[in-house]
């Protein structure tokens, strides 16, 4: 008894270029992120704290930190699925038994007529 349609093949995936499942892939770009609004909110407060206590253009170092990874964190974070398969892409081969060459008779005999 066949189950399933006749004539419906089934896309097969190899195990080596099989890609992590989203809610992990989504899970690991939220967490970069949010580790990178933490360093934001580090620089945000090191910014504040060296500007009151007078520290002048220093406390502009960590202040265009706070400015300029927000943006960073925003295009990493909607930048996609990461390629997990780093040499590329493989092509499914099917493993078929080599083709035979024919004898090399007749190949020599068109040689030995043409050294005449």
């Amino acid at each position: 008894m066949r189950i399933g349609h006749a004539g419906q093949r089934q896309q097969v995936h190899l195990v080596t270029q099989a890609r992590r499942p989203m809610s992990e892939d989504i899970r690991y770009r939220q967490n970069r992120y949010l580790l990178m609004m933490g360093i934001r909110l580090v620089c945000f407060i090191a910014a504040l704290l060296m500007f009151v206590n007078h520290l002048g253009w220093l406390a502009g170092i960590p202040a265009v930190g706070a400015i300029i990874i927000p943006y960073i964190a925003v295009v990493f974070a909607n930048g996609g699925r990461e390629p997990d398969n780093v040499r590329g892409f493989m092509e499914y081969r099917t493993n078929l038994p080599a083709r035979r060459e024919s004898s090399g008779s007749s190949e020599e005999g068109n040689e030995s007529s043409g050294q005449q």
